[in-house]
């Protein structure tokens, strides 16, 4: 059905005049032939100190249509107003609320919700519009079609892992974590885990480009023995896994809780990465530090054993591959000892 043109200046006067003649809106509406909730919501919003005039009422319909273009800079010029919006759209309130709660809390600053949807489909706004409580009010980017790809060639399900495999030493977990987005750096850390031993390795990375990930994950290797097998997530850095001769499983879409321990001791790292932070600011010894003082942290489920300890003990660790200058091994009343040079 095609939309009605907007009231005109001869409708709005003969809005006054049947008005004046006390004839209802609903008549109003049937002698207009327009719709009963145009005529109320025309008399509603133009009418001054509930008085109707069909002067004025034009032009506060001219002035609404002649300053709504310019709302959208309006909010973006704004910092106050703009922070108000955002930090409201990211507690999941619409537009409407937002506005209402503008009005409510009586702030200096103020945007209707036609404002606020109007500034999320321009470009100043759009890049905030995916925090909508409903994704029906984003502008839909038009597909390309493609050809289907794989995106992790020769790619195995963690379905297809051996039975039992959470009971054995050797089985790992592989994850990578960046600096912060705010930062602009690429620069990443992956991460190898032994779940059963609790033992940690690190290694920084100029960006998460699979090449760079994948050396990472051989040269980590290196420093373990009867490695059986890794799990990981479907991320593209992960794309060329067939590089390391160590076969690698891959955990449902969206489904991280597959390979947990990684994900809690991404965790832990945080205390020593700050959370958007740029990795780059680290040095090789400060991450040599933090893989040293969580691999010799006594954990109860290894009946605080440290991972090292348990590393040791079953052989699982190629003391050959290790940097010399990063980790020195004694011993002190039958106790292993860990200590960074320099």
């Amino acid at each position: 059905m095609k939309k009605k043109p907007k009231l005109s200046q001869l409708e709005r006067d003969r809005i006054e005049a049947l008005l004046d003649a006390k004839v209802p809106q609903k008549g109003i509406a049937k002698i207009l032939e327009r719709n009963k909730s145009t005529i109320s919501r025309e008399i509603k919003n133009n009418s001054v100190k509930g008085h109707y005039s069909a002067k004025k009422a034009q032009h506060k319909a001219y002035v609404k249509r002649k300053y709504a273009k310019y709302q959208g800079k309006k909010i973006n010029e704004n910092k106050e107003l703009r922070e108000f919006i955002v930090q409201g759209l990211n507690f999941s309130w619409n537009p409407d609320e937002i506005s209402g709660r503008m009005k409510q809390e009586k702030r200096p600053f103020y945007a209707s919700k036609t404002a606020i949807y109007e500034w999320l489909y321009s470009a100043m706004g759009q890049k905030y519009s995916h925090l909508l409580p409903s994704n029906q009010y984003c502008k839909k980017k038009r597909k390309k079609k493609s050809k289907k790809r794989e995106m992790i060639p020769n790619r195995k399900g963690i379905e297809d892992k051996p039975e039992g495999f959470k009971d054995e030493l050797g089985h790992l977990e592989q994850d990578t974590f960046v600096s912060g987005r705010k930062t602009g750096s690429k620069a990443a850390m992956s991460v190898l885990f032994h779940p059963k031993a609790g033992y940690l390795s690190l290694k920084k990375i100029p960006n998460l480009k699979p090449i760079n990930n994948e050396s990472a994950v051989f040269e980590m290797l290196s420093n373990f023995k009867k490695i059986k097998s890794i799990t990981r997530d479907n991320g593209l850095e992960n794309k060329k896994h067939e590089l390391n001769d160590v076969p690698s499983f891959f955990c449902d879409p969206y489904s991280a809780w597959q390979k947990p321990y990684v994900e809690n001791i991404i965790k832990l790292l945080r205390r020593f990465f700050k959370k958007g932070s740029d990795l780059n600011s680290y040095s090789s010894k400060e991450v040599a530090r933090a893989e040293f003082l969580l691999n010799n942290k006594p954990r109860k489920k290894l009946g605080y054993k440290t991972p090292l300890e348990v590393m040791l003990e079953n052989d699982m660790i190629n003391l050959e591959k290790n940097n010399p200058k990063k980790v020195v091994l004694g011993s002190n009343n039958n106790r292993v000892l860990v200590a960074i040079e320099g």
